[in-house]
């Protein structure tokens, strides 16, 4: 990504994150954003995802892919979401708070990736940069480029990801499906 965030502002998106989870898991209020620490660049639309860890395994994860909303507010919500509202988990409970680990995610507008077929398809794809996305019909599916890092193999990339969106593994081999790409800018605690 191009206009990175610069060290201070990603460690109020942290902070911001952090204060969040811990209050809503504490049943109290959200935070109130401290105006003087969020610069315009926090104020512009952004899209994000907030995953959650324990000891390096996933313990939420809730994002955006298109900005709806400024950044700082995304984050917030995300951060939340990701903490009580992942189906897939429990809501995060207050004893988990001090294993959480936060790590955010920035996202680039998505981009259309025109292919003529999959071994074309495989050909264009960035491990370790892109996220990608699936779409057929209603369904949508994505998974960040951090993903690459416990799937490195392109085929198995886009068989598990027709998987999460509900569809046969090879979907993608078999009829085109819509396929953007995006990438992120990645910091955590």
């Amino acid at each position: 990504m191009e206009d990175q965030l610069t060290p201070e502002e990603r460690q109020t998106l942290l902070r911001l994150a952090r204060s969040a989870i811990e209050r809503a898991v504490r049943g109290e209020d959200p935070p109130v954003l401290d105006q003087d620490t969020i610069t315009s660049h926090l104020r512009e639309p952004g899209a994000s995802f907030v995953t959650l860890t324990i000891n390096g395994q996933l313990r939420g994860c809730i994002g955006a892919l298109e900005p709806s909303q400024p950044l700082v507010e995304d984050v917030r919500q995300h951060a939340l979401a990701a903490a009580l509202d992942d189906p897939r988990f429990t809501p995060v409970k207050p004893q988990e708070l001090s294993q959480i680990e936060i790590e955010l995610s920035r996202l680039s507008i998505p981009r259309n990736l025109s292919y003529r077929d999959a071994s074309d398809l495989l050909s264009q794809l960035h491990p370790g940069v892109d996220g990608v996305i699936l779409r057929e019909g209603s369904r949508r599916a994505t998974f960040l480029p951090q993903v690459w890092e416990k799937i490195p193999d392109k085929p198995a990339f886009l068989d598990n990801l027709c998987m999460k969106m509900g569809v046969p593994p090879d979907s993608w081999r078999q009829r085109k499906l819509e396929v953007q790409t995006y990438q992120v800018e990645e910091f955590h605690e």
